[in-house]
């Protein structure tokens, strides 16, 4: 790859704004050094005038080839990698999954053989728990000595993901021994199972009763409930997907006690309401493109979450990306919307969003860049090789131009998913450039990698260290 030269830009950190000519020698940051004053000439030279210099994306929260609901996440590990590429992600965490009644061990070499050989950018994953007998956590330290050192577990979806309170406390104890982090679906699934029947008998079969069976309030409870029981093992605990109002306040009431208590939210949660549920007059379905878990809120929510992004008490934007297909996929819930596979994609999509909460002043470009790649990098054990702009680190850098326009759609944009939750929406801020490891892979929207499939390496991460 040799020797890169990005010169006349504006380097943006999660701390520091400066100009800089940014160096990459190989596939690490060589050298950050004030305009023209590094000698010695370069294989490749971007011109970054007007531009802004960025550590690579982060998005610690995706669902490559996710089997759910009878059908499986139509984006897999080489599809997803190469839109999040094309946004300016250049590392995801996906979630590995052990079923119930399977090793951690068989889990995870299911999901390298999903990944391996397919990925475009770099990679790691959570491991989901399903079960926390001795075995399991046993396995934990196993995982971690792979380099998978995050563990997920959920209070929704009874008989399939749903573990009870005394194995969530048992897992996150062992995880303190571990330096393990456990993170959580905070949101009470068995209330929930029964509004989600009593809606059907009555005939509620739209998909915006998906959130109306899915309230505020079971979100703010199981909120409160995970952050208790990681008071009393006394070990951190990170909230994924985060939604809605009251559930920030159990976390921020928590963090104003001093506890490690971490959440990331999604970008559908900050642009995306429950009127989207609704769907178009005359065509109700459509809402079943806006089905996730947790559901869309109502409006109102936005401002809490920017204000809780401004103020540390959300740390992360990830994507929570799982998408499904209108066609033949999402239509599995015609007529019964707790059939309607869960997940929205977004792993593409969340920069050029985000960028308009930094041209609307709703939070700083150096905010966005911490909650975009360093706050991930820090929380989840790849800070210093990931998440950041210095000398060593791997040369995962994004070129940023403001003032680029961009029409998102299905037809503007790489995911493998027929729709758009934003088609037709422009927005201004694109990357030009994307390096992953120095290899330059996307210029002005076009791949131009040599390799696509394959070219991405696991990355493993150490133990919690915040």
């Amino acid at each position: 790859m040799g020797r890169t030269l990005i010169k006349g830009g504006t380097v943006i950190t999660a701390s520091d704004t400066f100009a800089a000519d940014v160096w990459l020698e190989g596939d690490k940051v060589a050298a950050l050094a004030a305009p023209g004053t590094v000698p010695g000439t370069a294989d490749v030279v971007v011109d970054a005038t007007g531009q802004y210099v960025i550590p690579g994306g982060i998005d610690c929260h995706t669902h490559m080839s996710l089997p759910f609901g009878g059908t499986t996440a139509s984006d897999d590990f080489h599809t997803g990698t190469v839109a999040a590429a094309h946004g300016g992600t250049t590392t995801i965490v996906d979630f590995a999954i052990q079923s119930k009644g399977q090793s951690m061990r068989a889990g995870l070499d299911a999901w390298f053989a999903k990944s391996e050989g397919q990925v475009a950018v770099d990679y790691g994953f959570h491991m989901i728990m399903t079960e926390a007998n001795p075995s399991t956590l046993d396995d934990m330290a196993a995982m971690i000595r792979e380099g998978i050192t995050s563990f997920k577990m959920f209070m929704a979806y009874p008989g399939v993901f749903l573990v009870d309170d005394q194995q969530i406390f048992r897992a996150m104890q062992r995880a303190g021994e571990l330096g393990a982090l456990i993170t959580m679906h905070a949101e009470i699934g068995l209330p929930i199972d029964v509004m989600v029947q009593q809606a059907l008998a009555a005939g509620r079969t739209a998909p915006v009763y998906h959130a109306l069976t899915r309230p505020e309030v079971a979100e703010a409870t199981g909120t409160e409930r995970a952050i208790a029981l990681a008071e009393m093992a006394g070990v951190p605990v990170y909230m994924v997907h985060l939604s809605a109002q009251r559930a920030l306040e159990r976390v921020m009431e928590a963090r104003d006690r001093g506890l490690p208590t971490y959440a990331e939210t999604c970008p559908q949660y900050l642009f995306c309401s429950e009127d989207d549920l609704r769907g178009d007059p005359g065509d109700e379905w459509k809402g079943a493109g806006y089905v996730c878990t947790p559901p869309l809120r109502p409006k109102h929510h936005h401002e809490h979450l920017w204000r809780g992004l401004r103020n540390y008490d959300l740390q992360v934007v990830a994507t929570d990306h799982c998408p499904f297909c209108m066609k033949g996929q999402k239509e599995l819930g015609r007529g019964d919307f707790s059939k309607i596979p869960n997940g929205m994609p977004g792993v593409e999509t969340r920069l050029h969003l985000l960028w308009e909460g930094v041209r609307e002043g709703k939070i700083s470009m150096n905010r966005f860049v911490e909650i975009t790649s360093t706050a991930p990098a820090k929380i989840f054990g790849m800070y210093g090789q990931k998440g950041t702009l210095a000398v060593g680190a791997d040369a995962d850098v994004v070129v940023w131009d403001p003032n680029r326009e961009k029409v998102l759609g299905k037809d503007t944009l790489h995911m493998n998913v027929d729709y758009s939750p934003f088609e037709g929406k422009k927005v201004i801020g694109t990357p030009s450039h994307v390096f992953s490891r120095g290899e330059l892979v996307v210029k002005d929207d076009q791949w131009v990698a040599k390799q696509r499939q394959g070219r991405g390496r696991f990355v493993k991460r150490s133990t919690f260290g915040l």
